[in-house]
């Protein structure tokens, strides 16, 4: 097939093109340019372009760089910043893979003839009896990001090739190394790609937004604290609230960026029964009962039971679970925990 292989300049996607090359596919490695600002996350960087491209060079490929900053400040940044000024945790690296690496890139391979579209991601896509496509968690637990291309649907599943999805890292490295590919020692991208790790969401965000100072208050609404800015707390939160020492551990339960208000509890307080999901996608068919749920990128799944209406799924959980930022994607799995269902964003 002729297929698109998206190469951020890491070591995975170095390694999918050299196995859908091997494979004998038509390959042609893209990389994006996202993101036109400070970055030291090893992410959307010159030196990242001039990776892929060197690698494409090694492997006999041609290499594209398309330029997707304009949808990335729409989709991705600015969103980012309206959801801190509402006192909401986004989770930007999930709406980038929604709305720019697995849309905008397959529009673009659709223009330009392409068959399928690759990416470096840990991640399986399994096919059903009827002939449908199954997407599943990557064969290395500590490196799955089943997570974060849950919103992928039956059409863009039936074009999209995960070739490292079935390796562990260190396999992926060492047949990286085996060709003496220039990322296989690369480490690999953490964090927020223009959230610098210099500066901080602090600095990102105070360049853009006016921080408003906020009262830190008990379940009684007695002050016991004080936060310089409300756009920087996030549910859970424990340190930086401004409170004495010495205490018992009090965590933020609630946050109130209107009232410039944030109530802290302890760790019972932050127990809930159940939570809202809106903005549901599903992988085939919506899905009811009882399930696993994953509410961030590595965190341990829970059984819960759904009920789906229209794009709004309540899970109630199998037994108290902590309170989940609004803003953050929850995923639900199947009982066996290795197929992903669909997910959504907690309210």
């Amino acid at each position: 097939m002729k297929v698109m292989c998206a190469m951020s300049g890491g070591v995975d996607s170095s390694v999918a093109a050299l196995l859908l090359r091997r494979a004998g596919h038509d390959v042609v490695g893209v990389t994006m340019k996202l993101w036109g600002g400070d970055s030291d996350t090893g992410c959307c960087s010159v030196s990242d372009v001039d990776d892929a491209r060197r690698v494409a060079q090694q492997l006999g490929i041609d290499h594209l760089v398309f330029n997707f900053g304009d949808d990335f400040d729409e989709h991705v940044v600015a969103p980012y910043i309206d959801a801190h000024t509402r006192g909401i945790t986004p989770n930007p690296c999930i709406e980038c893979n929604r709305s720019v690496k697995f849309a905008r890139l397959a529009e673009r391979a659709d223009l330009l003839g392409f068959d399928a579209v690759a990416t470096g991601h840990h991640a399986n896509i399994g096919r059903t009896v009827d002939g449908g496509y199954t997407l599943e968690r990557g064969a290395d637990p500590a490196k799955d990001q089943s997570y974060v291309v849950h919103m992928l649907d039956q059409a863009q599943l039936a074009r999209t090739m995960f070739p490292v999805g079935g390796m562990q890292k260190a396999e992926v490295r060492a047949l990286a190394a085996s060709i003496d590919l220039r990322t296989a020692d690369k480490p690999d991208s953490q964090d927020v790609c223009f959230i610098t790790s210099t500066g901080g969401r602090t600095a990102f965000l105070g360049d853009r937004i006016a921080f408003r100072p906020a009262t830190v208050v008990d379940a009684t609404g007695e002050r016991v604290g004080a936060v310089e800015s409300v756009e920087l707390v996030t549910i859970g939160q424990r340190k930086g609230l401004g409170l004495p020492g010495g205490g018992p551990k009090r965590y933020v339960v609630d946050v109130d960026t209107a009232n410039a208000t944030v109530t802290v509890g302890d760790d019972a307080d932050l127990l809930r029964d159940a939570a809202v999901v809106d903005g549901v996608t599903w992988v085939d068919e919506p899905v009811e009962g009882t399930v696993l749920v994953q509410c961030s990128a590595h965190g341990e799944p829970r059984s819960a039971s759904i009920v789906a209406r229209d794009r709004t799924v309540t899970v109630t959980w199998a037994r108290p679970q902590r309170r989940v930022a609004p803003g953050q994607s929850v995923v639900f799995y199947d009982a066996t925990d290795t197929r992903v269902l669909g997910g959504g964003i907690c309210r």
